[in-house]
């Protein structure tokens, strides 16, 4: 089983690539290396995932959508987790065009290359931000998000 991981430089991608990494699954990260946050820190989050034969690493932008259909057509991918986003709500005051270009476009063009490959499953991660301002914790799938931040 291929697993295609987005965002694989990012926490959450990074430790979900290891541990499929880690099952024995076959994955293929990629992550835009995007310098809101620290790129050393993501540097090193990829080459904690290099040494595993089974794993691939494309250092591009979901947004080039050329080359993303080309790693659909390279390779044989049976299942997608998409985690890739601009990340920092915050930032999305100064640059919304960022959030836009990645978090719709970016996903479109994921479910886009889903579609015309005839991916199995695909499996998207929102942020916490969805439930606003929520005080109960922990945050549950059930909860209303009519007022996200």
């Amino acid at each position: 089983m291929r697993v295609l991981v987005t965002g694989s430089a990012g926490f959450i991608g990074n430790h979900v690539a290891l541990k499929l990494l880690e099952e024995g699954r076959e994955v293929i990260g990629i992550d835009n290396l995007d310098p809101y946050y620290d790129i050393n820190l993501k540097l090193r989050r990829v080459e904690r995932l290099i040494p595993y034969k089974n794993y691939i690493n494309v250092p591009i932008d979901i947004n080039d959508q050329p080359k993303l259909n080309k790693i659909f057509g390279d390779h044989k991918i049976d299942q997608i987790i998409h985690l890739a986003a601009q990340a920092g709500v915050r930032h999305s005051l100064n640059a919304p065009k960022d959030y836009v270009d990645s978090n719709i476009c970016g996903f479109l063009n994921i479910l886009e290359a889903s579609r015309n490959h005839h991916i199995s499953h695909l499996i998207y991660a929102s942020s916490s931000s969805v439930y606003g301002g929520n005080t109960k914790m922990p945050f549950s799938e059930h909860h209303p998000t009519n007022h996200p931040k």
